[in-house]
């Protein structure tokens, strides 16, 4: 009796044609837990700083000009409001970033996000947003480090030579 080994399961495996990878790839990032925690916070850093940036300039949700440190104000020629204006505009610009470069804009929220927290330190009575801001940074950082796997890299131009 002749006793016969198979090969390892590696072996036998198939490589998919150009013209199915692509689609192959997608259908598995979809049910891929990873892919799906990097969609769910790339949308959400996406949507998130426009709308809270588009609301600085409305006032629709809160009076955000309560959220800035008086030492700010007082070190800046500019009012409160006027500088809600100008921060309202960089996460509306933030947001977008994150939409088509994740890796650079999860890491550009977590910055400001970072920013926002020693803003909120300087208020007696809002170390409870500042927690919740840290979370938020956190998530940002994550967003970044997820990016890395999934998000293509822009393409870079090579000198020639």
């Amino acid at each position: 009796m002749a006793i016969t080994h198979s090969p390892p399961a590696t072996a036998t495996r198939q490589t998919a044609s150009p013209a199915t990878t692509g689609t192959r790839q997608k259908d598995r990032n979809l049910a891929d837990p990873s892919y799906q925690a990097f969609f769910l916070l790339r949308t959400v850093f996406t949507l998130a700083p426009i709308l809270f940036g588009l609301d600085k300039y409305f006032h629709v949700l809160v009076n955000w000009d309560r959220y800035v440190a008086p030492v700010i104000v007082r070190q800046s020629p500019w009012s409160a409001h006027e500088i809600m204006y100008a921060v309202g505009a960089v996460e509306i610009l933030a947001g977008l970033i994150v939409a088509v470069r994740p890796r650079f804009g999860g890491y550009l929220v977590a910055a400001w996000l970072a920013g926002i927290i020693v803003n909120l330190l300087l208020i007696p009575g809002f170390y409870d947003v500042a927690l919740r801001d840290f979370g938020l940074f956190v998530g940002a950082l994550a967003l970044a480090r997820l990016a890395t796997a999934f998000a293509p890299a822009p393409h870079r131009v090579r000198a020639r030579s």
